[in-house]
């Protein structure tokens, strides 16, 4: 399984549709990963790159506090699989020497990442399916 390492592109509001878009880039290329999230992903994803510190931890700030906690490192997040037009991608955290896979949602692992400088990636068969060019 190929995996083509991605990057935040930009965050798109389709007016309408009425739906939020993070659209991924590859690193070494030009094909765009679009995937539609909900609002409060999108809220948390800006609000990181925006260098926005809310008063108390919001859920991916807490996540990320948590592995940290443990001892334990996101190495990176994959966008592993597309089924029936829904994203599946996995968090891989290594800890005590061991790499883990987590299922999680593209969203969530993207704002995950985007806190814990996490690289992204996509795998090809993924990638190759619904990727659009260079905007």
């Amino acid at each position: 399984m190929a995996m083509i390492e991605m990057e935040l592109n930009k965050i798109r509001i389709d007016e309408n549709r009425g739906e939020q878009v993070i659209v991924l880039k590859e690193k070494q290329g030009d094909r765009m990963l679009p995937i539609v999230i909900g609002i409060m992903e999108v809220t948390s994803i800006k609000m990181n790159i925006s260098g926005i510190k809310p008063p108390r931890p919001m859920t991916h700030d807490l996540l990320n506090n948590v592995i940290e906690k443990l001892g334990a490192k996101l190495v990176k997040i994959v966008i592993a699989r597309l089924e029936q037009s829904t994203f599946f991608a996995k968090l891989v955290i290594q800890i005590d020497g061991r790499s883990e896979e987590v299922d999680a949602r593209p969203s969530d692992s993207i704002a995950l990442a985007v806190r814990a400088k996490a690289p992204i990636f996509a795998d090809e068969q993924v990638l190759g399916a619904v990727s659009t060019n260079q905007e």
